[in-house]
């Protein structure tokens, strides 16, 4: 996707402002929560207009060196996501045009360089679903959804659905009983030693951007963490819709340190910075392919940004 900004006075009145508190209805469908969800998140025609994204902010993590990573999100139609994050003064950088993907790193010796995509990062890329999240035009994309149970999610009643994405990797979304906003995100992450776990992203703070219901706080953490444990957090703090972004931005990096022929300043503080220093586990790394976007594998997005 697709992690957070200021604002928690906001964050408190939004989801009801916004979304609004409709009466609960206990009997629905896979389908119809899903029809539920579109129909909360703006509607699908609305999302179909939206043909690129960028989503600017900064993640908050007690692992990280600094209080706060700046961050630029950027997603074009169909599947073209770059995202930059900064640290300490050097940009970490990784680019997907719907196809392949390449990684901008600082070896031990503090010198830049483009690296492509593995396989596990294609994969995770592929798995991406899009600018609108993976529940809205689900079945367009491959994905199979079905109800799994009815939760309590942090005192809210939430229906548990199960995604089964098109390459037979498998998701649960939770949403709101009564909003029917997304609530929470279980999805795929690797630790530093390279062992699987499950990781639990939450969805707050949702507000509306031309007519859009998109969370501006999303928070991380494993989903075994004992209670009390500080999540890692992406704030955005604006949203902007279909902005002018050629296909070049998204393209394979010619130079190193340079975006579409603008310097960018990758030089490491002293000691030189190693590609994942900085970034906070749980969030997009330089083993991953991209960020957690709103029901995606990416705000992202997974997304998606959504």
């Amino acid at each position: 996707m697709m992690r957070l900004a200021g604002g928690l006075l906001a964050a408190c009145i939004s989801s009801l402002a916004l979304a609004g508190e409709p009466a609960e209805d206990p009997g629905l469908t896979a389908e119809q929560v899903v029809e539920k969800n579109v129909t909360a998140r703006g509607g699908l025609d609305a999302w179909r207009k939206v043909r690129t994204m960028i989503w600017t902010g900064h993640i908050e993590s007690t692992h990280a060196p600094v209080p706060s990573l700046p961050f630029v999100l950027e997603l074009k139609r169909p599947d073209k996501m770059r995202f930059e994050v900064k640290a300490q003064g050097q940009d970490s950088v990784r680019i997907y045009d719907g196809a392949r993907g390449w990684k901008l790193s600082t070896t031990s010796s503090g010198r830049p360089e483009i690296l492509p995509y593995t396989r596990e990062e294609l994969r995770f890329a592929q798995d991406g679903q899009g600018i609108e999240g993976s529940l809205m035009d689900y079945r367009a994309k491959g994905t199979a959804v079905s109800l799994d149970g009815v939760d309590e999610v942090e005192g809210r009643k939430a229906y548990r659905l199960r995604l089964v994405l098109p390459s037979g990797a498998i998701r649960h979304v939770w949403v709101d009983a009564k909003t029917f906003l997304e609530l929470k995100y279980d999805r795929e992450a690797r630790n530093a030693l390279g062992q699987s776990a499950t990781v639990a992203v939450f969805y707050r703070d949702y507000r509306a951007v031309e007519g859009l219901q998109i969370p501006f706080l999303m928070e991380t953490m494993p989903a075994s963490a004992p209670a009390g444990t500080r999540p890692d957090r992406m704030m955005i703090d604006r949203v902007v819709l279909n902005p002018p972004l050629g296909d070049v931005a998204f393209a394979k990096p010619g130079v190193p340190g340079r975006r579409n022929g603008v310097p960018v300043d990758i030089r490491p503080p002293s000691g030189g910075m190693q590609p994942n220093q900085g970034l906070p586990p749980g969030f997009p790394r330089l083993n991953r392919a991209g960020p957690p976007a709103l029901g995606a594998s990416a705000p992202p997005g997974g997304a998606t940004v959504h």
